[in-house]
Order: structure tokens, then sequence, then C-alpha cells
């Protein structure tokens, strides 16, 4: 889709709406938060949010969710509350429905990052305000959605675009192929066998695609995967909380590490991207990730910009 035909996608409010998967939200509601981050890029400093507040519980550390969403609400006028876990009642066994129940009467939305996809789930059931996923074990919709972004400015379409993913089967490659799927992009996904994405969401992104036209395919073959890409997608290894698996992971993603042999095959004009932080050396190259091809801190910095999208159509529609 071209960004004229961007401009020209139906607004869906998404007004008091939480944000947990984008599984949950429209192809034209996923548009519209790209549009509105695009702005957000142009616009950066506005008071909309004024008076409002949110609540950031973090259960797994962070640098960019945490100084984005927090940056993004005081440019918007809003302020935002960091909350470790370790500083919360919550971390001390108090349920994630009362936490939910108190927050809900001091703020006007919740972000939280954590492991168990259930806990979100749980929090959104009980919150009346709205709560977003900053990140879980399974999904992370707010980096999805700054991939989509960059992906539009690099390319300026998602039609005819075509993104490999190589890597592990992680909640960042699942929002990214859902992600694709909603928009209409083909991509493809290169792992190795026994770290590819959930079945049950591969089923999910399959039902996507008889809608949108997008074609998403699973390989073992990271050369395939790459081959006449235009951006090439990775990830860490070993995510928080796989620490103890990483020997044996350092020796069965070997084969998929970015770099520039595996590049070549790609389209002489394709992009790098990477959700960060990086392990230079390991899932790619320095020569990479700092090199021409990279557009990582672009990716990074929209972070920034299509949150506040987000915030800013859940708060105020």
């Amino acid at each position: 889709m071209s960004s004229i035909k961007l401009a020209q996608a139906k607004t869906s409010s998404l007004y008091g709406k939480d944000c947990l998967t984008l599984l949950d939200y429209t192809s034209e509601e996923i548009l519209h938060l790209v549009e509105e981050g695009l702005q957000m890029k142009k616009f950066p400093i506005q008071s909309i949010l004024s008076g409002k507040i949110l609540a950031m519980i973090f259960e797994k550390s962070s640098t960019r969710t945490r100084v984005s969403f927090e940056a993004g609400m005081q440019q918007l006028g809003g302020n935002a509350l960091f909350l470790s876990s370790q500083d919360l009642q919550i971390g001390r066994g108090e349920s994630i429905a009362d936490t939910a129940k108190v927050l809900s009467g001091y703020v006007d939305a919740i972000m939280i990052r954590t492991f168990e996809h259930e806990k979100v789930e749980e929090l959104a059931l009980h919150a009346s305000v709205p709560v977003i996923n900053g990140l879980t074990d399974t999904f992370h919709p707010c980096q999805a959605l700054a991939d989509l972004m960059t992906i539009l400015q690099l390319k300026q379409t998602f039609k005819g675009t075509k993104v490999a993913y190589v890597g592990d089967g992680n909640n960042v490659a699942h929002s990214l192929l859902i992600a694709c799927a909603k928009v209409g992009m083909d991509a493809v996904i290169a792992h190795p066998e026994g770290y590819g994405p959930d079945p049950s969401v591969m089923e999910k992104i399959a039902e996507i695609c008889e809608l949108t036209g997008a074609v998403i395919t699973s390989t073992s073959n990271p050369e395939k995967a790459v081959h006449e890409a235009d951006i090439v997608y990775s990830d860490v290894w070993t995510s928080m909380g796989q620490e103890k698996e990483n020997e044996i992971r350092l020796t069965a993603f070997h084969a998929y590490q970015i770099n520039a042999e595996l590049m070549s095959g790609a389209k002489k004009d394709c992009h790098f991207l990477h959700c960060l932080p990086a392990h230079r050396g390991e899932e790619v190259t320095a020569e990479i990730i700092d090199g021409s091809h990279s557009a990582v801190f672009q990716q990074a910095e929209n972070r920034l910009h299509v949150q506040k999208a987000l915030l800013k159509e859940l708060l105020i529609g």
C-alpha cells in the first residue's frame, strides 16, 4: 500500500481499547496508527494529553520501552509513572486483579512489560482503563507498529515489499508476522528446527492472509528466506528468561547469523532491521548493523512516535 493510499485509510477510533496484540486490531486501525505515527514525527511536541497519567509496570528490564513511553507522554503534555515490580505490592503477592482495579482509580492507562502474556490479559480484564502490552514472552505489538512505520519510510509501500526475518520464532517474530499479514505485506521467517513461531499464532496469521492476500511462510533455510528480500530482520538468539539456554542456542543458530555473505542474496537496496538490543558477532555482524544497510536506530526512534500515536488514540480517540 502506498503512502498516498495509507493516508486515505479509514479512520477507526481506538478510544478506550486495550493494546494486547495486533491480532485484536483491524488492518485499518493498524494503518491509521502508522499514519498517526508519521504525523507525530513531524509534530512531536503537543499538549493533547495534558492531565493524563500513564502507569508503567516493569517486570523485565528495558531501555527503549521505558524511555519512549515516558518521553512520549511528556511530549504530549501528560505524565508517566515508572513502577518496578519490586516497588509494587504485586511483587509481594498482591493479585493482578486488585492491582488493576487500584491503578484504574489513579491513572488513565497502564503499560506493562512482563513475562507471561496471560498476566497482561488478566490485567486488562480487571482494569477499567486501557492496558498496553509493552512486551510479553508471546507478543510485542508496539515494536511491530514501529517496524511497519520504519518499513513504510524506507520503501514507501507495503505492497510488493518482502520481509525476511532470520532467527528465533519469538515474541518479536510473532508480532512482526502478524503486522505484515494485517497490511498485506509478504514475509518469511527462517529458523532452526524446534525454534519456530508458535503454531497457534501461525494459524491465526494464515487466517489473516486469506483476507489481505499477504503470503507468510516459514523455512529452515536462511539463504532462501533472504533471497531478493527488501527488509532483513533479526533479533537476539537468547531472550530474557532464556539465559540458561544460551550455549545451546548459540550452537543451534550458528548458521543464521546476518552477515555480508547472507545479505548478498537480498536486494541491493535492502535494509537491515533489529529491535535491539543487539549482540554483535552473534545474530548479526558489526559490518551489517553498523553499515549502510542498517536502519536500526531510525527503527528504534520510531517506537517513540508510533507509541505516541497509540496513546493518543487510546486516551482521546
